[in-house]
């Protein structure tokens, strides 16, 4: 099924040794670019964790946050870089004293600073990193049922524009001949106006020859039949689903290069408002497009 790019899920595991609280949200992104926010005691396992992403989404950008709480006794020891602390408090006091000051460490301040704190460098229990897979798919599933939600919205949104514009097709590919007899006929009135001006007559195999031309250079058979082809691409893109976002990008780009041309090859009013509502229509599902995977 189609999905949007714009999702939020979560998530909360509770068993006898932790309680996990997930939370995903995402918005558009050409690529899929990942942002975590993860206790300090499991940022080791951050390349583990997107493998477990990456089997559920394929773009946008994806905040992942995780709040954790142990139970008493089964906190994992954290490691301090006291060397780095001595060192910042050092230049601290060195800049105190060279301004006349007082200084007195502040030693919650400390906690703070992320750069010094870090996991003990022990591996990390596998039952407690298989726990934390686990927890982040069931968040993971929440939020794809939120972006299958609004996919399938943006998906019925853009069939109906679609099939719309298929019908505006027919009634273009009705109105070509016509607007080719009517061009054939004003061009033979006005050569013949012009010769008669200059006592001449019309020499019909010489027109002739220009009718052809004209005929040519109005033809759009063959635009038409690749913007249906189009058309009817974006139709199965829309059924199959899945990371469809930038193949009906592409789709929609062709659409408004034979439309365009349509409008450029055919001189005609009535057919010219035709042209302008098919981009506008055309226009709004790239608009869509941009929220898709």
């Amino acid at each position: 099924m189609l999905r949007s790019m714009t999702g939020f899920g979560r998530c909360l595991v509770e068993n006898t040794h932790i309680i996990q609280q997930w939370e995903v949200k995402s918005v558009n992104s050409r690529h899929l670019d990942l942002k975590w926010r993860l206790p300090l005691a499991v940022r080791s396992l951050e390349p583990r964790l997107e493998k477990v992403v990456r089997r559920f989404a394929a773009r946008g950008r994806v905040d992942i946050s995780l709040i954790l709480q142990y139970a008493p006794g089964d906190t994992p020891a954290m490691r301090f870089d006291s060397s780095q602390a001595d060192a910042m408090l050092d230049s601290l006091y060195a800049l105190a004293q060279a301004r006349g000051e007082d200084f007195t460490p502040d030693y919650n301040a400390l906690l703070q600073i992320s750069s010094l704190w870090g996991d003990n460098g022990e591996e990390m229990d596998e039952e407690l990193t298989t726990s934390l897979e686990e927890g982040l798919a069931l968040a993971l599933e929440d939020w794809n049922d939120a972006r299958a939600t609004e996919g399938r919205a943006l998906g019925t949104d853009m069939h109906s524009r679609i099939l719309r514009m298929e019908e505006w097709t027919g009634l273009i590919a009705e109105r070509a001949p016509a607007i080719k007899e009517e061009r054939a006929n004003i061009m033979r009135e006005r050569i013949g106006e012009a010769l008669a001006q200059n006592g001449q007559e019309l020499e019909e195999g010489r027109f002739l020859q220009e009718i052809v031309v004209l005929a040519d250079r109005l033809d759009v058979s063959e635009e038409l039949t690749r913007l249906t082809t189009h058309l009817e691409r974006l139709h199965d893109l829309l059924q199959s689903g899945g990371d469809a976002g930038r193949r009906l990008d592409f789709t929609l780009q062709e659409c408004f290069r034979e439309i365009n041309t349509c409008g450029n090859k055919l001189p005609d009013v009535q057919l010219s408002r035709l042209v302008v509502d098919f981009k506008n229509e055309l226009e709004k599902c790239r608009e869509q497009v941009q929220n898709l995977e």
